[in-house]
């Protein structure tokens, strides 16, 4: 088992997903000082009124995007690898952790699942115009790099993390995308609907 910084936020980090971050706190300025002069990786855990989770994800520092005079940082960070907290312990500024690797077992995802997952992923980015860029199926984690594109929200996100199949989190995620797909082509016609009266175009 290693030790590790904590960083509890009310968010999860994807293993491939990248998000910025503001660092204002003294705490949290020392852990991030300590992970940029020591090439090291952070824990970020999601926290809500529940408390900390059990699964979180290593995060890197990947770009400082700014830093400030009194010390404040905006970082870029990448999640890699997961873990979960075996044991909290004390004595620093921040929050450490005894923790232990996570990892999947050796179920291949379905190519049917795998196909429709992509195929769901690009309608999605038809229907709402947007210009997130294409997850790279050969990097692997195919799962996780769609659900970092889409915000399916914390909770989800979360059980994406702790699930240990890529195959059956693949699975989860085609559905997901599919009843995005849905929800969007039906707020668009209720939209376009509204702004003819209620009325279906004859042309």
């Amino acid at each position: 088992m290693a030790e590790i910084g904590l960083f509890p936020l009310e968010l999860v980090l994807l293993p491939t997903e990248r998000v910025p971050l503001h660092i204002f706190e003294e705490r949290y300025k020392e852990l991030i000082g300590e992970c940029l002069a020591l090439d090291r990786t952070f824990g970020l855990v999601f926290a809500d009124e529940r408390g900390l989770r059990e699964i979180g994800t290593h995060a890197a520092v990947t770009t400082v995007l700014e830093r400030f005079d009194d010390g404040r940082l905006n970082i870029l960070v990448e999640g890699r690898e997961r873990f979960r907290l075996v044991e909290l312990t004390g004595g620093r500024a921040f929050q450490t952790a005894e923790i232990e690797q996570v990892g999947d077992d050796e179920e291949e995802p379905d190519h049917g699942d795998v196909d429709r997952a992509l195929a769901q992923f690009v309608r999605l980015k038809e229907l709402t115009q947007s210009e997130v860029d294409d997850p790279a199926p050969e990097r692997g984690f195919l799962s996780f790099q769609l659900a970092a594109r889409v915000d399916f929200g914390a909770e989800v996100k979360q059980q994406l993390l702790e699930q240990r199949s890529e195959a059956r989190r693949l699975h989860v995620v085609a559905e997901l995308l599919e009843n995005a797909v849905r929800t969007v082509a039906l707020e668009q016609e209720v939209r376009e609907r509204a702004s003819q009266n209620g009325k279906v175009s004859s042309d």
